[in-house]
């Protein structure tokens, strides 16, 4: 990966939310050009790997790097018996904090391949290249550096548009957008409940304008210790194409963080109506810098 001008890396580990907080009261003076100090960051609370996005931004000056190392997907048969198989690697989601409550994301997805199985007559079709290139701008309206110390809840509200790079059969192909809210609760010292609902503007596929489709999820998770997480996760998605059902999903995921900023996350999502995956499993890591 190469190196980002802004971003600076510290040999300290980060303090917990509660002492930063003590130590730097206002961090408001802090951006993109002026980083927040290692005494002064936040916890290391990576968005991935479940469906749901928190609330948090990462702090000014630094960068955020997500990625899927690998990510696959088994459709069920649709109404005329095609089975699709995504393999997509190397997903990766670069957030850039800018002020002490906002970030830029970049989405960029290099390698997507996708297997359809037909049924009559029987054949296999493939086609592969990059994604579609997502750009998103998140803001948290409260609870970043307050979350553990008095308010134990935060909210956040994330637009983003989606530019199709190439017309491969692979990624959408019109320009697309939306809009999530983001909120999460600290239950205990263990416990955590993140919640989004969302709104996308979908191109129409046999007609003109767009079609807005609602997904909501939610997630509880559960922190084992200072390395090990666990959550599990509800997601559904309305207003789609498939007239036979809306998409409704279980997920679950591990996280191990061997040392600080760094995260590594494996688990599943497991399609529970007709209109979803069957099976989506995936093995990412996050960095911090």
């Amino acid at each position: 990966m190469r190196s980002l001008p802004f971003a600076r890396v510290y040999p300290q580990p980060c303090l917990p939310r509660k002492k930063a907080i003590e130590l730097c009261p206002d961090k408001r003076q802090y951006n993109l050009f002026n980083p927040t100090p290692s005494e002064c960051l936040r916890e290391f609370e990576p968005d991935r790997p479940d469906l749901t996005d928190n609330p948090f931004t990462v702090d000014a000056g630094h960068v955020q790097v997500e990625t899927d190392l690998v990510n696959y997907s088994l459709s069920r048969p649709d109404e005329d018996g095609t089975v699709t198989e995504k393999f997509l690697f190397g997903s990766t989601d670069i957030r850039v904090g800018i002020t002490n409550n906002t970030e830029v994301d970049f989405l960029v997805q290099p390698i997507n391949a996708v297997r359809r199985q037909f049924d009559d007559p029987p054949r296999d079709d493939w086609a592969a290249g990059p994604d579609t290139l997502e750009i998103g701008f998140r803001h948290n309206i409260y609870g970043n550096d307050t979350f553990e110390k008095s308010s134990r809840t935060a909210l956040g509200i994330r637009p983003f548009i989606e530019i199709p790079t190439v017309r491969n059969g692979v990624g959408e192909e019109d320009v697309e957008g939306g809009v999530s809210v983001l909120f999460a609760a600290q239950l205990t010292d263990r416990f955590e409940v993140e919640m989004m609902t969302e709104y996308d503007f979908i191109k129409n596929e046999e007609r003109s304008g767009y079609h807005v489709e609602y997904f909501n999820s939610g997630n509880v998770s559960y922190q084992w210790n200072s390395k090990l997480s666990t959550y599990v996760e509800v997601a559904t998605l309305f207003g789609n194409v498939d007239d036979s059902s809306g998409i409704v999903l279980l997920g679950f995921g591990i996280l191990y963080q061997p040392v600080e900023n760094l995260q590594i996350d494996f688990g599943s999502n497991f399609g529970v109506t007709d209109a979803s995956d069957r099976i989506n499993p995936f093995v990412g890591v996050t960095k911090r810098f």
